[in-house]
């Protein structure tokens, strides 16, 4: 049987064995900008977790999952399996699958805001670097960081000519290919990156066998061009663009016959159906109608620079699309009764114009930021048996070979801009005041109506919500609501600088996250009052209070930081589930918490990266308080990764683990959207040459083959659909890549 602290015992004595004369991975100093201006992620008074990109790719991370999982209190969320994802932070965190809410712990890629969570599932590949910030961050960052961000910066052109290739083999026949290419002169150059993954689904289908499902399918393309006329200018040009096409049926199928219980071993007679393995198989299922993603993004970007000597002036104007067609078998049972879909098609433009100097220790940075968003949606389901009832009672002679169900569609048009400040301003030579804010006002229109149809072909992929592919539509319910939100948020904080290697650290934050409408799927069970109570909510605000520390020890071998906060919520925005409907709704909630971080070289080779985080988050809901959505009390997270000379090169042993205590995926606190606890853990065994240009590297992840939630929804009681569904996290996967380096 695995033991974690036997294997762990295990890896430090055959560590013990080489000797190394290496320097070590993870102790490489990062330069971040989480100010807006580069320094060291030490010298400033934020809870950074932060890795450059040759620190990934010596680690081995690969995609966000990964990164966030090195990180303390931080982790993803994958509420419609392989198709999306969305960073949870200090128990805040954005369950809603419906794309028009945005999340609170916001993603930027190269300073430009990813609005779309159905956006948010790229590659990894040729970064710079990553930037984690705990915390609220809407002083400097445009858009919705109540809970924090995550920034991801990809590598730029240079000079010289320089690149890589990659790929990757491994279990169920993954293929993936990744590489870069670039160079030029002191004046033009330009870098051209891309990746793409294919690899054979990992859950069964036991109605299709061998179609698995849940497969890989993208491709990925980046070009950046860099223009330096003059040693004061600079402008970048980025477009990127990227594809998704997978097979979607994630759901494992339980009982739970009894509302908010699981009955695994009673027969659902909603959906005339249990599970024939007893759920002992969680990546198995039996799907009648396999669903579907399939993504485009695209993306344009001008970074103009231009230091003006007292000033330096920069420009950011971003153009990004998202198109996305989704389905799944919801009930994951052979019976044909809800297919779930998603259909996203999102316009966003950015502008950012900020200025930054310094004179001696005093540093300012004020600027303008506008975003236009523009959201074409709608979400629905076929589902016959609880839609036919309504022709039925109307009368309407049925399409021969359709099956009926619910086209909700909406519009959502945001409109909004800010104007932002922070400047640093020092008391003494060791203590510097922190004061920053920023303005923002949101103007919102949306649009909504809910029909009921019949889809003609509802086996057809390309058209299951096309206009030609429905007949027979009946409205059922509309609505219409515009909100214009004024908000401000605000730091004030003091470092103080006791010597080189400590700095403490101390303030207010105040974080704000904008106000939206709801876009219900399921408004029959229950009946729902389409007005602005229901349809709407308020921008959320927290007042967040902070202390930490950040340390380097034993003549730079070991950095220990830590923090310690408390979060005070007005007009929380907590996502609940009734019955099948998806609402936001304001509240009022508090959390507390902190964190603790270790990474040290103890010796030339040796790497320790340790990481613990506790967090109690309480939501008021009616008369009760309960904890939080994918908000556990404890995380925590070990690395250890050792190096040696071998072979003329350099051979690496690398171990790491991540444990997450108990969670809910729903305020209702029941048994059917609890997970008791996990522990995952991925090893892997790297050589690479004295040169740095050949690197070879076998893994393994999840070694245990721990079966784990991600994700649940309780569609539980005989009044719904009489079951739960539940979806796993990947299973044991190994894989070998080979990596060829140049230049640089």
């Amino acid at each position: 049987m695995f033991s974690p602290k036997r294997n762990l015992v295990a890896l430090a004595v055959s560590m013990a064995l080489f000797p190394a004369s290496l320097q070590a991975a993870v102790l490489e100093e990062v330069k971040v900008t989480a100010t807006k201006r580069e320094q060291s992620s030490q010298d400033v008074g934020i809870a950074i977790s932060a890795f450059t990109g040759d620190q990934m790719e010596q680690l081995g991370f690969e995609n966000a999952q990964q990164v966030t999982a090195m990180a303390p209190g931080v982790h993803t969320i994958q509420p419609n399996g392989e198709a999306n994802y969305a960073i949870a932070m200090r128990g805040v965190a954005n369950s809603d699958f419906t794309t028009n809410v945005e999340s609170p712990v916001a993603l930027y890629v190269d300073e430009v805001y990813i609005s779309q969570m159905s956006g948010a599932g790229f590659m990894l590949f040729d970064m710079e670097r990553v930037e984690i910030l705990r915390g609220p961050q809407g002083t400097l960052f445009g858009r919705n960081a109540t809970g924090g961000l995550v920034h991801y910066i990809t590598r730029k052109p240079a000079e010289g000519f320089d690149g890589y290739i990659k790929g990757t083999y491994g279990d169920y026949d993954l293929y993936k290919v990744e590489g870069a290419i670039g160079g030029g002169t002191e004046t033009l150059s330009a870098r051209f990156s891309g990746a793409y993954t294919e690899a054979d689904g990992y859950v069964t289908n036991r109605l299709d066998p061998g179609n698995d499902l849940n497969n890989a399918d993208d491709q990925s393309g980046r070009l950046q061009v860099l223009w330096a006329p003059t040693d004061s200018i600079d402008f970048l040009f980025n477009a990127r663009m990227a594809q998704q096409d997978i097979d979607t049926g994630f759901f494992e199928n339980v009982s739970s016959i009894r509302p908010g219980e699981l009955t695994p071993k009673e027969f659902n007679p909603v959906l005339e159906y249990i599970d024939p393995d007893g759920n002992k198989d969680v990546w198995a299922g039996d799907y009648d109608d396999p669903g579907f993603n399939d993504l485009e993004t695209e993306g344009y970007t001008g970074t103009l620079n231009w230091d003006f000597g007292a000033f330096r002036m920069t420009s950011i104007t971003d153009y990004s699309t998202v198109e996305r067609e989704y389905i799944e078998d919801s009930d994951a049972s052979p019976a044909p009764v809800f297919n779930f879909f998603l259909l996203t098609d999102a316009e966003q433009f950015s502008q950012e114009i900020r200025f930054d100097g310094e004179a001696d220790a005093f540093k300012w940075v004020a600027g303008v930021y506008y975003l236009d968003l523009q959201i074409d949606d709608s979400n629905g389901a076929i589902t016959d048996p609880f839609i036919a009832p309504v022709y039925e009672e109307i009368g309407i002679d049925r399409t021969p070979g359709s099956e009926a169900g619910l086209n909700n569609a909406y519009t959502s048009d945001l409109e909004s801009w800010s104007i932002f400040g922070q400047v640093d301003v020092p008391l003494s030579d060791d203590l510097t005041l922190i004061a920053g804010g920023r303005y923002i006002v949101d103007d919102k229109d949306f649009d909504y109506v809910t029909n009921a149809v019949e889809f003609v072909d509802p086996s057809s992929k390309s058209g299951f919500n096309n206009n030609s592919n429905l007949a027979n539509v009946i409205p059922l319910a509309s609505y219409s609501g515009s909100s214009k939100d004024k908000e401000w948020s605000a730091r004030l904080q003091l470092d103080w600088a006791l010597n080189d290697d400590l700095l403490l650290y101390g303030g207010w934050n105040r974080g704000v996250k904008g106000g939206g409408f709801n876009a219900p799927i399921f408004p029959l069970t229950p009946p729902l009052d389409y007005d602005d109570a229901t349809m709407s909510y308020d921008p959320e605000q927290l007042d967040a209070f902070e202390v930490g520390f950040k340390s380097t020890l034993a003549d730079g071998l070991v950095r220990f930081n830590g923090a310690a906060y408390y979060y005070d919520y007005s007009d929380y925005q907590a996502f609940f589930i009734v019955g099948i409907d998806t609402i936001t709704f304001n509240t009022d909630a508090e959390s507390m918490g902190g964190e603790l971080e270790l990474q040290a070289s103890l010796f030339d080779g040796l790497d320790i990266l340790l990481g613990a985080a506790y967090n109690d988050i309480d939501v008021d809901i009616g008369n009760d308080t309960v904890a939080s959505v994918q908000s556990p009390e404890w995380n925590l997270n070990a690395l250890v990764r050792y190096e040696w000379p071998m072979f003329g090169g350099y051979m690496a042993i690398q171990g790491d683990i991540v444990y997450r205590s108990e969670h809910y995926f729903a305020l209702t606190g029941l048994e059917t959207v609890e997970e008791d606890g996990y522990t995952v853990s991925n090893a892997s065994l790297t050589y690479t040459s004295d040169n740095q240009a050949w690197q070879v590297s076998a893994f393994v992840k999840n070694l245990t083959d721990e079966e784990y939630l991600v994700q649940t929804f309780d569609l539980s009681g005989l009044d719904v659909f009489g079951m739960t569904e539940q979806y796993y996290g990947r299973p044991q996967w190994w894989g070998v890549s080979l990596k060829y380096s140049w230049g640089g």
